[in-house]
């Protein structure tokens, strides 16, 4: 759980925060954004997170989910879309990461620094993943509490200064509005990311509920400090707000010492918003000796050597894009679950009935739609030609596995006559201490005609690919 909080809490360094506030036009749309957004959208998700990731215990998560809702095909095209989806938000990092550092050291600015360096970083992090989660949730919790302890500093201080009449600027005639719902949603989303590595979890049932309230309440507080001091204790100007900006707020505030080191906390946390990112999207393919998903690994890797190339702004509305197909998925399974299946046991269950449960959702229904619904057709044309690969790698792949040209090995199977959803099985409360031993893959949904349950390859089943 610790590589999702610092997903999320070392966002509030990042460039789209402050993008936040340019496309909002001033202070307030951003302040007000950051305020209700998360009862719209991310205590919800945490909820339904929360729940389905207890019921399935093990790593793999939303494409487990799916999978049992909706059969394997439809799980099989949830993890590839969300597997995409976090490919491309980890090409920001690197990128954030050398345009904070290129303020103090211009050369990174020049292509002929940029591309090594950029090439050193992705390669550095990705051995990092490699080599294990306990490396990846050790550096993330340093890594965040860097990033936010700056921003403390700066809040104390900077008391004196505040006025609070600067925080209801606004100028409507600026207003981004596809800008501004993109930087939001991109800020206070992901949090069921965390469910692929619950199979990492001690005790699930207890953690997870506990550590995604903690986090959503962390990373508000961390988006919503920094927001009210960067403008409250300083006249700036919209437009002003950009990758790096927060480092100049420091500057003015409490001198050259408070820049420097906001700078190195702004960089910093992208690394271990790399590291988060990656942990979490890997695990869908396979493992290496050190229980990491080698070939995830390097694939996501490579995408993000490609995608870093892209703009900030375009590669941000992609992965929303994806991540809002995906999200609407979720919900669907979530709610189609709750009413085929009301009897199981879940370990944690939101405290609604089947109908509350479903009102809940439709807010961040809502906004899903919205997101796609501001997209530009560039987005919908990248994120069309996702959609129908996804469509076709599936039979492809069985194809390939008929023909014994991929193996696909079987580690776990975890089956209950009583938990049978369709030919899915859930997780009951008898196998939970086994499924945190599971390992589950995005191919391993996969059906072989050559298997002895050729129609529908169990989600519960690990597929590490030889």
């Amino acid at each position: 759980m610790g590589e999702e909080g610092m997903e999320n809490d070392s966002k509030n360094a990042g460039s789209a925060k402050g993008n936040s506030v340019r496309a909002g036009g001033g202070p307030l749309l951003s302040l007000l954004g950051f305020l209700i957004f998360p009862f719209f959208w991310s205590i919800p998700e945490a909820l339904v997170t929360a729940e389905l990731a207890t019921f399935f215990p093990a790593n793999g998560g939303y494409v487990l989910w799916i999978s049992s809702a909706f059969g394997p095909f439809w799980g099989f095209q949830e993890g590839f879309w969300r597997w995409f989806s976090g490919v491309m938000d980890n090409a920001l990092y690197p990128v954030l990461f050398l345009d904070y550092l290129k303020h103090s050291f211009p050369i990174l600015d020049n292509t002929i620094a940029r591309i090594p360096a950029l090439l050193g970083i992705t390669l550095s992090l990705t051995y990092l993943n490699y080599r294990g989660l306990h490396i990846v949730g050790f550096s993330a919790i340093l890594l965040a509490c860097f990033s936010l302890l700056p921003f403390a500093v700066m809040a104390v201080i900077s008391i004196p200064r505040i006025r609070p009449r600067r925080w209801l600027v606004v100028d409507y005639g600026k207003v981004e509005w596809r800008g501004y719902f993109n930087s939001l949603f991109w800020n206070l989303n992901y949090w069921d990311n965390a469910s692929t590595l619950a199979g990492e979890v001690e005790n699930p049932s207890r953690t997870f509920p506990r550590a995604l309230l903690g986090a959503v309440v962390l990373v508000v507080c961390s988006y919503l400090v920094p927001l009210l001091v960067g403008t409250g204790a300083v006249e700036t100007d919209s437009g002003e707000w950009s990758a790096g900006y927060f480092a100049q707020i420091g500057m003015l505030i409490g001198g050259s010492w408070l820049k420097w080191w906001i700078q190195a906390a702004s960089a910093l946390s992208n690394m271990g918003m790399f590291e988060a990112e990656m942990s979490s999207d890997a695990y869908q393919l396979g493992i290496s000796k050190y229980g990491t998903p080698t070939f995830s690994i390097l694939c996501s890797a490579s995408g993000v050597i490609f995608l870093s190339w892209m703009s900030f702004q375009e590669i941000l509305e992609f992965l929303n894009f994806l991540y809002a197909v995906g999200m609407l998925l979720e919900f669907a399974a979530f709610i189609k679950l709750r009413i085929k299946r009301p009897d199981l046991h879940r370990p944690y269950k939101i405290p609604l009935e089947t109908f509350g449960a479903t009102i809940l959702c439709l807010p961040p229904v809502s906004l899903l739609i919205l997101v796609m619904c501001l997209a530009s057709p560039k987005t919908y044309l990248v994120s069309g030609a996702v959609i129908i690969l996804g469509f076709a790698l599936y039979p492809a792949l069985i194809h390939a596995k008929n023909q014994k040209w991929i193996d696909f090995s079987t580690d776990v199977t975890l089956r209950s006559s009583d938990d049978d959803l369709e030919g899915h099985p859930m997780v009951s409360e008898e196998h939970q201490a086994d499924t945190d031993e599971a390992s589950h893959r995005l191919l391993s949904d996969l059906p072989s005609s050559t298997t002895s349950h050729a129609s529908h390859i169990s989600p519960m089943e690990a597929g590490k690919l030889e």
